[in-house]
């Protein structure tokens, strides 16, 4: 079940786990809205989207007035969205930048990658920043610029650097419960109400062997 990060009267942010939907799906499976809404008792509205694979800070509003102001700071880009990521190959270079233009894929739903600009695709772009090595596996920080369907994923699989998991990506096998190594570690952005500045992170998921061989590596 989530862990609650932070609550008041405008805002309910939730550390959403691995393998949880943000949003009822055709699943049925209990969604991230779904448990913040009998947590809440009142209906909530969605601000942005987290992969049901992934893990991580999921940002609720309580209000359609708060949602609409969270959601505006997102299609401006302002929120700052960092993300972690353990890939099994190291990144061309150690930190970098990764522009490329994406088209969603409904029929097999997935983003197509794209070098240049052509009829149907968005622009996609994040900076990255190798945190640490393992043995096996290697930690990305990402800070997310733009926000598209799948965009982690198939930005870090462009160049040869898959989700621990992510197999529709290409990583070479799949996590026994159907999870990928990616966390929304950190959002911040200006209240709905007071308009302050505020960050809300959420720690890595816990009793996992991989994220744990990570810990050293961590942002301070």
């Amino acid at each position: 079940m989530p862990d609650i990060l932070f609550e008041d009267t405008l805002l309910l942010a939730v550390d959403k786990p691995p393998g949880m939907p943000a949003q009822p799906d055709k699943t049925g499976d209990e969604s991230a809205l779904q448990w913040g809404e009998a947590h809440c008792r009142q209906a909530l509205h969605p601000v942005h989207r987290l992969d049901r694979p992934a893990s991580g800070v999921l940002l609720l509003a309580k209000t359609p007035a708060a949602m609409t102001l969270l959601q505006r700071q997102f299609q401006q880009h302002t929120v700052e969205k960092d993300y972690l990521a353990v890939v099994g190959a190291p990144p061309p270079e150690p930190e970098g930048s990764l522009l490329h233009f994406l088209q969603k894929n409904t029929l097999k739903n997935r983003a197509d990658v794209f070098a240049d600009e052509r009829p149907g695709t968005e622009r996609a772009e994040l900076h990255y920043r190798l945190l640490g090595s393992s043995q096996r596996y290697h930690l990305l920080l990402v800070r997310l610029i733009t926000g598209r369907h799948h965009q982690i994923r198939a930005q870090l699989a462009a160049i040869g650097c898959p989700i621990k998991g992510d197999v529709k990506y290409g990583f070479r096998r799949g996590n026994r419960d159907r999870s990928i190594h990616l966390h929304a570690w950190r959002l911040a952005f200006e209240h709905p109400g007071s308009g302050e500045w505020m960050a809300v992170e959420a720690p890595v998921p816990r009793a996992d062997p991989v994220w744990t061989a990570m810990q050293g590596f961590l942002p301070a």
